[in-house]
């Protein structure tokens, strides 16, 4: 199946797709996850491939970071999925084990008439002030700076945003926060944030944010980049930390994930955003998947770590063909061995 049609069959309120249950288990009829937008077309394209060996029912609900943070932590679902981590304290205080899936790419996106993708650049400090509504002009003297010889047009600039508790929020609003003081002091990051109320619109997750810059002349938003792809959107390059231009793709995506250092942080608590190096895309995350460390249903998270120890090892084409960089095989081994630690029920590991 195409990655559109794929798209168009899962498109929805869910995800209801088939996946096997590990060895020696108890039968388990279906697992349940809930939240991330940006993971979405991975968790989809994974499912969809996966679900060809088995038939355990996985439903997905593809509800933003907030919401699967809160279902997990009330147990409604039997992992939550999120682009803003979790500390080792909010884990430790929920009794939830973490841990990162793949890394990829946060974008600008736009609606500027006559702009073709990659044609217009945008650095930190305009991005910001664009959202913060300073720059309210896509022929600002800022913007055309950055742009010699690009014809801009002099329309208004409307900002759209997530409305919803979103990982793609924080991440994007975590580069804004480094790249701009004022951005820090006065906004500040989050999975939802106080945004300047001059001439902003918002969206609940991807689609809404998509659908309302592909609508508004003027437009722009920020989604994740398996999402812009789909979408055919139009978007922005950046000029990164080190002051090169650069696009959006997988190679720099991997050039800012480079320097992650997962050894040394507690709970696989990690932002890659504004990274050093000449490739580096500036908007870059990772995206995490929650768990109980104590689970009341062990065979369901048998199940889910079945998934995703499948993921990590035999999904990593589908990822690249998405624009996420799989995790390398270092940390999926101490990703393993997280499991096998932490993850535990009446004393046991459930992963071995």
């Amino acid at each position: 199946m195409s990655v559109s049609r794929l798209w168009s069959a899962v498109a929805g309120a869910g995800l209801a797709l088939m996946i096997a249950a590990p060895a020696g288990a108890a039968p388990v009829k279906q697992i349940t996850g809930a939240g991330s937008t940006f993971a979405y077309p991975l968790y989809s394209a994974w499912a969809d491939h996966y679900a060809k060996r088995t038939g355990i029912e996985l439903n997905y609900q593809s509800i933003g970071s907030g919401g699967g943070i809160r279902q997990i932590e009330a147990r409604t679902v039997d992992f939550g999925a999120t682009d803003a981590p979790l500390t080792a304290k909010q884990l430790k205080q929920h009794g939830l084990v973490q841990f990162p899936t793949a890394m990829g790419g946060v974008i600008p996106t736009i609606n500027v008439p006559g702009i073709k993708p990659g044609q217009l650049a945008l650095n930190g400090r305009v991005l910001a002030d664009i959202f913060l509504g300073k720059i309210t002009k896509w022929d600002a003297p800022a913007i055309k700076k950055l742009n010699p010889g690009l014809h801009l047009p002099d329309l208004r600039i409307t900002v759209v945003h997530r409305s919803d508790g979103s990982g793609t929020t924080f991440i994007f609003t975590d580069y804004l926060a480094k790249v701009s003081p004022e951005w820090k002091s006065t906004v500040g990051f989050g999975k939802a944030v106080n945004w300047p109320s001059s001439g902003n619109v918002g969206g609940k997750g991807n689609e809404g944010v998509a659908a309302y810059v592909q609508r508004i002349r003027g437009a722009i938003g920020y989604n994740e980049y398996a999402y812009v792809l789909q979408n055919h959107m139009n978007y922005a390059d950046m000029i990164n930390r080190d002051g090169r231009r650069v696009a959006p793709t997988a190679g720099n995506f991997a050039a800012a994930a480079a320097n992650a250092d997962w050894k040394h942080a507690p709970g696989y608590y990690l932002l890659l955003t504004d990274q050093p190096g000449a490739k580096s895309w500036p908007i870059t995350g990772a995206t995490f998947v929650l768990v109980p460390a104590r689970p009341a249903h062990p065979d369901n998270i048998k199940t889910v770590l079945k998934f995703f120890h499948w993921g990590f090892t035999k999904g990593k084409r589908i990822a690249e063909s998405l624009d996420y960089i799989p995790m390398p095989h270092s940390v999926v081994r101490m990703i393993e061995n997280t499991w096998h630690q932490e993850i535990k029920y009446h004393g046991h590991s459930l992963w071995k």
